[in-house]
C-alpha cells in the first residue's frame, strides 16, 4: 500500500508542477502578446508623429486638428500630444475620469512609464532638427484585457490545483480507511481457520480424550500455522527473497491442511486435486503460498455451508506455470470483475476487501505473474487463473 500512497503523492506533486508550468507559460505568452501589440501601437504612433511633423512644417493647424479628430480618433488607445515641456496640447481616447489638466498630466506620466513617448521632430530649411513636442500613448483596451485575463487564468489554475489537492487528499484518506479496515478483516480472516480449528479440536478432546494421540499433531499444526501467519505479515513492506521452490508441494501442503479443517469448520466441500507433481518455479514460498491459500479460502467462503466442489489444477507450459482454481459458489457479478482486485472492494457484506488485492500484488508485483477471472456466473461459480513465469 505504500507504493499506492507514493503514487498518489506523485500525482499531487504532478498537479502542482503542472499548475506552476501553466502559470509561467500563460504569463510568458501574455507578456509576448502584450509586447507584440505594443510594437504595433508604437508603429502606428510613429506614423502619426511623422504626419504631425509634416503638418507642422507646413504650418497648418487645421491639418493637425484634422489628424487628431479624424485619424487618431480611430485608434483604440489613449494618446496625448504635448509641447517641449510635456504639457498636454491635444488628446484623444482618454478615460472618462480624466477631467482637468492635472488629471491629464498624471495620465501622461503614467503612460510614459509603460511606453516611451515619441518625439515630434521636423527639419527646417537648414536641415536642422527641431523638436516641438511629444506623442504620449497608453495601452489599448485589448492589451488591458489580456493582462487582466492573465490574472483570471492564474486564479482558475489555482482553483484547479486546490481542488486537485483536496480531491486526492480525500482519496488518500478514504483509501487509508479502507486499508485499515481491510487489514483488520484480513488478519481476522487469516487467523479464523487455525483458531476455529483449534476450538474444534478442543471440543473433540472434551468429547473423547482417547482421540488425543490423533488430535495433538493437528493442534501443533494449527499452532505452526499461526506462527506462519505471523511470518507472512512480518514480510509485508520488505523486499522478498526469491528462490527455487517446488510449487506442487506447496499447494499440496495447503490442501492437506485445509482438507482436514473444512469439516471442522462446518463446510461440506469436496476438494478435487489436479496438481502435476514436481513443478519448480522461482518464487517467495511464504508469500505465494499465502496468495494461493487466500484464493482457495475465497472459494470456500463463496460456497459457505452449502455442499460444493473446489477444483485446483496445476500445470506447466513452455514459458509459464498455470494454477486454476474453480468452485461452484455464489459467483461474482460481471460488473464487479474489474473491481474485485481493488483494495477495500468486496462483493460480500461481511467481506474483508483486501485478500484478493494482496493476492494480486503478491502475484503481479513480486512474481511478475498475472491473476484473472476466466469465468463467473451468479450461483454457478467462479474460475480464477494464476500464471507465473516458468523456470
Amino acid at each position: 500500500m505504500t507504493s499506492s500512497y507514493r503514487y498518489i503523492g506523485n500525482i499531487k506533486g504532478g498537479i502542482f508542477l503542472i499548475g506552476i508550468f501553466l502559470v509561467i507559460g500563460l504569463f510568458s505568452y501574455n507578456r509576448y502578446l502584450s509586447s507584440e501589440l505594443r510594437k504595433d501601437n508604437r508603429s502606428v504612433v510613429k506614423l502619426y508623429a511623422e504626419l504631425i511633423a509634416a503638418t507642422v512644417k507646413d504650418e497648418s493647424i487645421t491639418n493637425i486638428n484634422f489628424i487628431f479628430e479624424n485619424i487618431i480618433r480611430k485608434v483604440k488607445f489613449p494618446i496625448i500630444q504635448s509641447n517641449q515641456n510635456k504639457n498636454p496640447q491635444l488628446w484623444m481616447n482618454l478615460p472618462d475620469n480624466i477631467k482637468n489638466e492635472g488629471d491629464r498630466i498624471q495620465l501622461l506620466k503614467s503612460m510614459d512609464k509603460i511606453n516611451t513617448p515619441i518625439p515630434l521632430v521636423f527639419n527646417d530649411e537648414n536641415n536642422k532638427s527641431i523638436n516641438f513636442g511629444y506623442l504620449h500613448y497608453g495601452d489599448s483596451f485589448l492589451i488591458q484585457k489580456i493582462q487582466i485575463w492573465a490574472y483570471v487564468e492564474v486564479f482558475l489554475i489555482g482553483v484547479f490545483v486546490f481542488f486537485g489537492f483536496i480531491g486526492f487528499s480525500f482519496i488518500r484518506s478514504n483509501e487509508k480507511k479502507h486499508i485499515w479496515v481491510g487489514m483488520s478483516r484480513e488478519t481476522a480472516h487469516q487467523l479464523g481457520t487455525p483458531v476455529s480449528a483449534l476450538l474444534g479440536w478442543i471440543d473433540l478432546l472434551k468429547e473423547d480424550e482417547s482421540n488425543a494421540k490423533d488430535i495433538i499433531p493437528e493442534l501443533e499444526s494449527d499452532i505452526d500455522r499461526l506462527q506462519q501467519i505471523s511470518r507472512r505479515f512480518s514480510k509485508m513492506g520488505s523486499k522478498p527473497d526469491i528462490e527455487e521452490i517446488n510449487i506442487s508441494n506447496k499447494i499440496e501442503n495447503i490442501l492437506f491442511y485445509l482438507s482436514k479443517r473444512i469439516p471442522v469448520l462446518g463446510n461440506k466441500i469436496q476438494v478435487i486435486n489436479e496438481i502435476n507433481s514436481g513443478i519448480i518455479i522461482k518464487a517467495n514460498g511464504t508469500l505465494l503460498s499465502w496468495a494461493i491459500e487466500n484464493l482457495i479460502r475465497n472459494s470456500i467462503d463463496s460456497i459457505g455451508a452449502n455442499k460444493g466442489i473446489i477444483r485446483i489444477s496445476l500445470m506447466k507450459t513452455a514459458d509459464k506455470v498455470k494454477i486454476k482454481i474453480s468452485d461452484n459458489g455464489c459467483g461474482i457479478p460481471k460488473k464487479d470483475w474489474k473491481n474485485i482486485f481493488r483494495p477495500g472492494f468486496s462483493t460480500k457484506s461481511t467481506g474483508w476487501g483486501l485478500g484478493l488485492s494482496l493476492c494480486q500484488r503478491i502475484i503481479k508485483e513480486v512474481h511478475n505473474g498475472t491473476i484473472s477471472i476466466l469465468s463467473s456466473e451468479i450461483n454457478s461459480g467462479t474460475v480464477l487463473e494464476v500464471n507465473i513465469p516458468a523456470v
